[in-house]
């Protein structure tokens, strides 16, 4: 677990790995995302801190969800979520109650395995993922295996694919940037968050230990997902036809889901009551960043 200030230090101390972006002079405020409807035909969503907090629904959003659909307007989910399949990614989805479809998602894991780079004759991808990951949505020109269950691939892997930090331990951190060190090769992260929601707190994700492997090995990483253009650009393309002013990314962070946003030149809309700034006053943090939201509201 990792608490909001040091995630949000992380986060600012990254900055200039990060997109650049212009912002508004002040927020509109509102409860929730009722409240915008005048102003978008089109939602991109989060999924952690707007949708769901771990693996619970937020009160009030399969209800808010539907009147948006009723509304007329066009929603997407988009995820940093890549320790899912596509079917296991909807399955959870419609456990919660929500009614998305495949083609309302959009997840890291998606745009990761749609740019995975070729790697030579008869090397794998080392994946680091959940238990349980059957790698069936992988792509027909990639090999993937498990790192956990098949250790030696530290040294015979032809690059390394970070999909999820829920097995993973500091020497596991460590065996990998000494691999890296030794033998230099790709490093594909498809979740940069640093931190998600859970029920009982923030769990530390991918991109907080992929960045500290970089610090310490000198390496190159590439990231897929938000808050980078990969991930916006697949989602804007399902939004073919509305104007990019017309459409909002709604999240729970500022490094992420409002700085992706205004990078790919879209509203935004922070949620403050169920993510990364539960229980916090947002202001302050928004004044040291200078990652100014579209909106503020409390709920989705």
């Amino acid at each position: 677990m990792i608490d909001t200030q040091t995630a949000f230090d992380r986060y600012e101390s990254l900055r200039d790995a990060l997109p650049s972006a212009t912002f508004p002079t002040r927020s509109q405020t509102g409860r929730d995302l009722s409240d915008t409807t005048a102003h978008y035909d089109a939602y991109i969503l989060d999924a952690f801190g707007v949708l769901n907090r771990g693996e619970t629904a937020i009160e009030g959003a399969v209800e808010r969800i539907a009147d948006l659909r009723a509304a007329g307007k066009r929603l997407i989910v988009l995820t940093n979520a890549a320790s899912y399949t596509r079917v296991d990614i909807l399955a959870k989805y419609h456990r919660f109650g929500f009614d998305f479809t495949a083609d309302d998602v959009v997840s890291s894991r998606d745009v990761a395995f749609a740019n995975l780079p070729k790697l030579a004759d008869g090397k794998v991808w080392a994946a680091i993922s959940a238990e349980g990951d059957d790698f069936s949505d992988t792509p027909a020109s990639a090999n993937i295996e498990d790192l956990i269950a098949n250790p030696d691939l530290f040294g015979t892997a032809g690059g390394f694919l970070f999909l999820s930090t829920a097995r993973w331990i500091d020497t596991d951190t460590a065996a990998l940037s000494q691999a890296l060190k030794a033998n230099p090769r790709p490093l594909v992260v498809a979740n940069p968050d640093l931190v998600a929601p859970r029920e009982d707190g923030l769990t530390i994700e991918p991109g907080i230990i992929a960045h500290d492997i970089l610090a310490q090995t000198g390496t190159d990483a590439v990231f897929y997902g938000k808050p980078y253009d990969n991930a916006f650009e697949s989602a804007l393309a399902r939004l073919d036809g509305i104007p990019r002013h017309r459409i909002a990314m709604v999240g729970d962070t500022l490094h992420t889901d409002v700085l992706g946003g205004a990078a790919a030149g879209i509203g935004t809309i922070l949620i403050t009551d169920h993510g990364l700034f539960k229980g916090f006053d947002v202001a302050p943090y928004i004044k040291l960043s200078g990652i100014q939201p579209d909106w503020i509201i409390s709920t989705t």
